[in-house]
C-alpha cells in the first residue's frame, strides 16, 4: 500500500540524506485523467553555498525562486530551453536546496509513458534520464513551484528500500563548470538497475 510522503520527509537543509532517501520512492503523476506511476532509481543533490552547479548559487531569480519555497515543493525548470526538469525542494522556506530526479522505472501507465517519448514501453531510455521521465510521465512546467504532498505530482512509499551496499554513489552529470563542485559525490543509483540514465559525469 502506497502513502503520500509527508512534508516533514522533505526538511532539512542538507539535500543528500534526502537524496538517497527518495531512492526507492513512488512518483504518481496525474494529468488529464491519466496516473502514472514510476520508482525513483537515480537521483542528483543541489545546494549549498559551495555549490557552484546549484541554480541558487547566486542568489533568487525568476527562474529558480521555487527553489527557495517550502519543502516538498516542486521546482520544475527547462533545461537548454527543450527538456523539463523535476526537482524535490528540501529545504526550509527562503533556503535553496532540492533533489533533482534523474532516472525513474515505469510501474504503471508505461503505455502512455511510450506514447508521449514515441519510444517502445520495454526501452529502458523510456524513462532513463531527467528530460526523458519528465516527458514520460506528463510533468508540465506549469507545475513548477507546486505542492508535493496535495498536488498533480506527489511521491510516495510504498514500503521498497535500498541496502547502502545497493545504491551506487558518484559525480552529478553534466556540471564541469562548476569548479570544486562538480566532485562533490551527491548523485546516488540502484546499482543494476536498467532504468539508470547512461550518462557519464
Amino acid at each position: 500500500m502506497r502513502r503520500p510522503l509527508s512534508r516533514a520527509f522533505y526538511a532539512g537543509e542538507d539535500p543528500v540524506p534526502i537524496a538517497k532517501r527518495l531512492l526507492g520512492k513512488v512518483v504518481r503523476v496525474q494529468s488529464k485523467g491519466e496516473v502514472c506511476l514510476a520508482r525513483i532509481v537515480e537521483t542528483e543533490a543541489y545546494g549549498g553555498k559551495l555549490d557552484r552547479a546549484s541554480h541558487a548559487w547566486k542568489g533568487r531569480s525568476p527562474r529558480n525562486a521555487s527553489m527557495f519555497g517550502p519543502p516538498g515543493t516542486a521546482y520544475v525548470y527547462l533545461c537548454y530551453g527543450i527538456h523539463r526538469m523535476l526537482n524535490v525542494v528540501t529545504a526550509p522556506q527562503g533556503v535553496a536546496a532540492a533533489v533533482l530526479i534523474r532516472g525513474v522505472e515505469p510501474l504503471r501507465g508505461a503505455e502512455q509513458m511510450a506514447r508521449r517519448r514515441k519510444v517502445s514501453s520495454q526501452e529502458f531510455r523510456l524513462t532513463a534520464g531527467p528530460g526523458a521521465l519528465t516527458q514520460a510521465l506528463g510533468v508540465r512546467l506549469q507545475w513548477d513551484g507546486s505542492d508535493l504532498v496535495t498536488g498533480p505530482i506527489r511521491i510516495e512509499d510504498d514500503g521498497v528500500s535500498f541496502t547502502k551496499v545497493e545504491v551506487g554513489v558518484g559525480r552529478r552529470i553534466g556540471i564541469h563548470y562548476a569548479g570544486g563542485a562538480a566532485r562533490f559525490p551527491w548523485r546516488f543509483w540502484i546499482k543494476g538497475n536498467p532504468w539508470v540514465s547512461r550518462a557519464k559525469s
